[in-house]
């Protein structure tokens, strides 16, 4: 007899949806949704218009219920409060796990109220929509409210886990208790999944799974007509964590050898203003460009009329960004940090090289000049380590499965 049993209604939770730094949400989305996954998308925060710059993300911003947006609404809120003082045992449970979980201090203390809050707000939601597995993404504060959620809802929930930031303050966010109480953990890579486990107790162990981000490779053509040989680019927030100090650094040094070097940067954020000031310092003001915020497609055109992908993060966990460029073919230069090193292989698909290294990053830059079939050959391997690895749909067929799990999901993915 066929399985007619229906595919389990899944929320996904984050902090802001959609944000074009966070474009890998939305794919994951869509991507269990094409394996027939019913996925409603939920929110902390509604985000600015800077971040519905496509389809996809417009579509989004229209079906995503938004946990503070109906907090401001007094009758929801209301019916939410009421909600969970009908059902005290739970409430209770869900009070006591928010003392026990808080942070220390008291303004840390009162947010852990504000959790609670938007935990009842949004447990009304999930049971009124028949939400079968609550997802969400980060360990930080949407996690808190995740767990929170569950307790007060009794619906599963799982998290996927990224880093480095939650293992900057791993006890701050109790990331302890998110990994006992999660039916499963999604680790991004694996050595995102050993720094989870420093924290977690060994016998929690087995339910982190390694899910990879991912990419629908088939979105990334190269554009030789649109190639120049000299063409850089830096995808990524304009923050001092992404390097780019150092990145301009680097590229003053490499055009003063290479005067027909290019650079594109492509993102915005709180830097943009001292980025333009060192950019202009440097002298190079000619050759960068800023291109501020782009929706996905613009990114994709971006990589496919450049040459070489530059990422100089100080801190990362596998970055997506990087994922697109080499589906795009493009040789990629990275620094050798977190688990940058299970996605680029030193010689194959690109170059890793010591974060904070000025000279090493200059040598790297230039070495595109002077062996261009090289570099044109790490591009192809690139792109075979993502259509086999790092699969957009392969990835969330892996993750449909842990969810839809009856007991305890498999420790082996398929």
């Amino acid at each position: 007899m066929a399985d007619t049993k229906e595919p389990h209604h899944i929320a996904y939770l984050t902090g802001e949806y959609p944000a074009v730094s966070h474009t890998f949400i939305l794919r994951e989305v869509e991507a269990l949704k094409r394996l027939g996954s019913r996925v409603s998308t939920c929110s902390i925060r509604q985000t600015g218009p800077e971040h519905h710059r496509g389809p996809s993300e417009k579509a989004a911003l229209e079906s995503t219920f938004y946990v503070l947006k109906t907090a401001r609404r007094p009758v929801k809120l209301f019916a939410a409060l009421l909600a969970a003082v009908l059902s005290p045992g739970r409430l209770f449970r869900a009070i006591a796990l928010a003392w026990r979980t808080r942070p220390p201090g008291f303004k840390a203390g009162l947010y852990q109220v504000f959790y609670l809050i938007e935990a009842m707000i949004l447990s009304k939601h999930l049971k009124e929509k028949a939400v079968d597995h609550l997802h969400n993404h980060f360990g930080n504060s949407s996690c808190s409210v995740a767990m929170l959620t569950s307790e007060l809802s009794g619906i599963p929930f799982s998290y996927t886990m990224h880093g480095p930031a939650i293992f900057f303050e791993p006890r701050y966010w109790r990331i302890d208790e998110k990994i006992a109480r999660a039916k499963f953990v999604a680790c991004i890579s694996h050595f995102c999944r050993s720094q989870g486990m420093i924290f977690a107790d060994p016998q929690y162990w087995p339910k982190m799974h390694i899910v990879h981000c991912g990419v629908q490779p088939e979105n990334y053509t190269p554009n030789p007509a649109g190639k120049s040989g000299r063409q850089f680019i830096f995808v990524g927030r304009l923050a001092a964590v992404k390097g780019i100090l150092v990145l301009i650094d680097a590229f003053a040094k490499t055009r003063a050898q290479h005067p027909d070097a290019r650079l594109t940067i492509v993102g915005d954020g709180v830097e943009r203003a001292k980025i333009e000031d060192f950019i202009a310092q440097k002298g190079v003001s000619d050759a960068v460009h800023l291109t501020g915020y782009l929706s996905q497609d613009e990114v994709a055109e971006h990589l496919s009329n450049s040459d070489v992908f530059v990422l100089p993060s100080f801190a990362e966990g596998v970055p997506v960004v990087l994922m697109e460029a080499m589906a795009s073919r493009l040789p990629v230069i990275a620094t050798r940090i977190a688990g940058i090193q299970e996605l680029v292989a030193d010689g194959q698909t690109g170059t890793t090289i010591p974060p904070a290294d000025v000279d090493a990053l200059a040598t790297a830059m230039s070495a595109m000049f002077d062996d261009p079939d090289q570099w044109s050959k790490m591009g192809d391997e690139g792109r075979k380590k993502i259509e086999t690895d790092f699969n957009q749909d392969k990835e969330a067929a892996w993750l449909r499965t842990l969810i839809e799990a009856e007991t305890t999901p498999p420790t082996l993915r398929p």
